[in-house]
């Protein structure tokens, strides 16, 4: 389980190895299976495949590859979990 930010405490790295690593398999293990696939086609259909027009503004270009930026983020999440040692054999 997460603990709680404590600004005044330094992490453990080993701790924040084992933090990582359960993240990583926990995103692997939610988009698993047909419905996991769906659901990332639908944000990569909401996200990377889709284009502004010429008159989009700043603001919203800068929207669009931020909501790109964490698509790719989750799918490199998704990755490691899924080449992780705990989830082979499953």
């Amino acid at each position: 389980m997460t603990r709680r930010f404590d600004p005044n405490r330094a992490p453990d790295p080993a701790d924040a190895e084992a933090e990582r690593r359960r993240t990583e398999i926990a995103f692997a293990r939610c988009f698993a299976g047909t419905q996991g696939e769906r659901a990332l086609a639908h944000l990569a259909r909401m996200t990377v495949e889709r284009v502004l027009g010429p008159e989009a503004g700043d603001a919203r270009l800068r929207d669009l590859e931020g909501q790109r930026r964490l698509f790719h983020h989750v799918l490199g999440l998704i990755d490691r979990g899924r080449r992780a040692p705990d989830l082979q054999g499953e």
